[in-house]
């Protein structure tokens, strides 16, 4: 089926013919090569503690080979950067929708994150070097990477609260003391830079300037003694290896007096600007890889329907899963629109001006398909919950979005403060409404 039938109507018109045919063969290549891949990726990651971390599944270079070969690469930077291939964040995220359906498609085009934010953030503030160093393996996808934000212990949604301490010592280079946790990617064996959000300052007056992003190379890190990977944390029972989201402390880690010329993102006390700057796309690349996940899971049960007797009755002829298909069928198209009305407005403006629509996207799409991926597991029954379908692992990941990228109660709370602000124009509709009315009667 051709995917000008999968794009709402309203939208079609603003996809460039360039974008139609990487969109169409991002859909062919996830149907055609990523999930027959899925089952073999998995059955490739070692149960040998000794190598489960240290080792890769060769499958995944394949499947990055022929997408290098069908030009689906990094097709998440969009047209504001040079170092990408062109598209609108409205084309990506059509291409996402798709992604989402596969666990190995997203690292296969090189647009799995944590990388696609790193890479981001490196392509609009790195220096040349920084460009050099790190960005173009990263786009090359040579190497592996973790943004190190979240804090043990740290109510870490508001980003003002990290407390991760990056002073200078005597020999001007930062000594990094913290404890991070969550930091996806660090367990990955090619994982080579962290990005690490520290607290630089203790300015009052000034508390949005208090905090950095640095540039520290993992393998130094690791190496000094002084930055030690704790352990990889499990996420409902899944430890993703080789991805992981790890455990990470700092004690007395100095970065080496060779890398301080490099060591800052930006500058010094831009860290909030920056993550603003990274969460923003990112958070609609997570939505439409969510909406994939909950139209596979449809797709799932609809297979699972025709080949279902319920006492006797197929599945797919029973009034009251058709009528609960359909609602989902409806559900999906709502959080379609939402995404792609805040793709669309990033586009026509920036992430700063679409905050109100990325985060209703934020807010509805996980939950909704959490719902949809919790009743597939429902269709499904004992097997629902097992490993002999993708369902269980999929909502396992739907799951954290609702805390990562920024809890739902964040972004309702400041969704909220928002549309209060304008609570004092209702006053003025209404103030002269009676004379109005009056006056209309009198016509």
């Amino acid at each position: 089926m051709s995917i000008t039938q999968d794009i709402p109507a309203i939208f079609l018109e603003k996809i460039s013919p360039k974008g139609l045919e990487a969109i169409q063969k991002t859909k062919d290549f996830v149907h055609d090569y990523c999930l027959p891949a899925d089952a073999i990726y998995l059955s490739q990651i070692s149960n040998d503690p000794a190598t489960r971390w240290t080792s890769t599944p060769p499958v995944m270079e394949k499947l990055k080979a022929k997408a290098r070969e069908l030009g689906l690469w990094n097709m998440f930077l969009s047209k504001h950067y040079p170092e990408g291939p062109g598209f609108t964040n409205l084309e990506y995220g059509l291409m996402a929708r798709y992604l989402g359906r596969s666990y190995t498609a997203p690292e296969a085009t090189n647009t799995a994150a944590p990388d696609t934010g790193n890479m981001e953030l490196f392509a609009k503030y790195g220096t040349g070097y920084q460009k050099q160093k790190w960005l173009q393996p990263l786009l090359n996808g040579e190497i592996r990477s973790a943004f190190v934000m979240t804090e043990k212990g740290t109510s870490s949604s508001n980003a003002l609260n990290i407390c991760t301490s990056a002073k200078l010592n005597s020999k001007g280079n930062y000594v990094v003391n913290g404890h991070k946790w969550f930091a996806s990617g660090a367990g990955d064996p090619r994982c080579s830079v962290w990005l690490v959000m520290c607290k630089t300052s203790d300015d009052s007056a000034n508390p949005y300037r208090n905090h950095t992003v640095l540039v520290i190379d993992a393998k130094k890190a690791i190496a000094s003694g002084k930055a030690k990977v704790v352990r990889p944390l499990h996420v409902i029972g899944y430890d993703d290896a080789p991805h992981g989201h790890c455990e990470i402390e700092f004690s007395d880690f100095e970065i080496p007096a060779e890398d301080m010329p490099h060591a800052v993102l930006a500058g010094v006390g831009r860290g909030f600007e920056l993550i603003q700057s990274r969460l923003g796309p990112g958070r609609i690349h997570h939505c439409m890889r969510a909406i994939g996940a909950g139209e596979f899971a449809l797709l799932r049960i609809a297979h699972r329907s025709n080949h279902r007797l319920i006492f006797g009755k197929p599945m797919n002829q029973r009034e009251s899963f058709l009528t609960r298909y359909a609602q989902s069928r409806i559900d999906i198209e709502r959080c379609l629109l939402l995404v792609l009305n805040a793709a669309h407005k990033i586009d026509i403006s920036n992430a700063k001006a679409a905050q109100r629509e990325i985060a209703m996207a934020k807010i509805e799409t996980p939950r909704t398909i959490g719902a949809i991926l919790d009743w597939g597991i429902q269709v499904f029954g004992a097997e629902g919950v097992s490993q002999d379908t993708e369902l269980a692992r999929m909502w396992a990941n739907n799951r954290t979005l609702r805390i990562a990228d920024g809890p739902d109660e964040a972004h309702l709370a400041q969704l909220a403060r928002n549309e209060a602000s304008r609570f004092g124009e209702v006053d003025k509709f209404f103030a002269n409404f009676q004379a109005k009315r009056d006056r209309v009667g009198r016509l």
